[in-house]
């Protein structure tokens, strides 16, 4: 009762139906993949004037910055533990009456990342973020 074919004969022969949950498992960690792990950079509300690029005749004059951050997120991206806070790296970088010049910020994976990466199978996930530029005074 039930079936489609009245012979009886099974719906999918037992390497279609593997191959079929393959192709699924595969897509939903194509999706898992593409959406994980994003970080977003809001300019508008970053609490100090900054400039992403100066024209290259006059260079900015002012006191370069590095500074890196290591966010960490759970669950192959979905989830973050710990973000990297840029308002708080350039307010630290400024005090009062600069700005930031030449503003870059550069996400990557360290190889010691994509050993932790590897060794959860991905449900830890740590990266680096690096904020560059040229502090300049007023």
């Amino acid at each position: 009762m039930g079936r489609a074919d009245p012979t009886g004969a099974p719906l999918c022969f037992p390497g279609d139906c593997l191959i079929a949950f393959v192709a699924r498992a595969g897509l939903a960690a194509l999706a898992l993949t593409v959406g994980g792990c994003a970080l977003t950079f809001d300019a508008t509300e970053l609490g100090v004037p900054a400039t992403l690029a100066e024209t290259a005749q006059a260079p900015p004059e002012g006191t370069p910055f590095k500074v890196t951050k290591h966010p960490v997120y759970f669950l192959w991206g979905l989830t973050a533990v710990s973000r990297p806070n840029v308002e708080d790296v350039l307010v630290g970088q400024t005090g009062t009456g600069a700005r930031i010049a030449n503003l870059r910020i550069k996400v990557r994976t360290r190889l010691s990342d994509l050993f932790v990466t590897v060794l959860t199978f991905g449900v830890i996930a740590p990266r680096s973020v690096t904020f560059e530029g040229v502090v300049v005074p007023r």
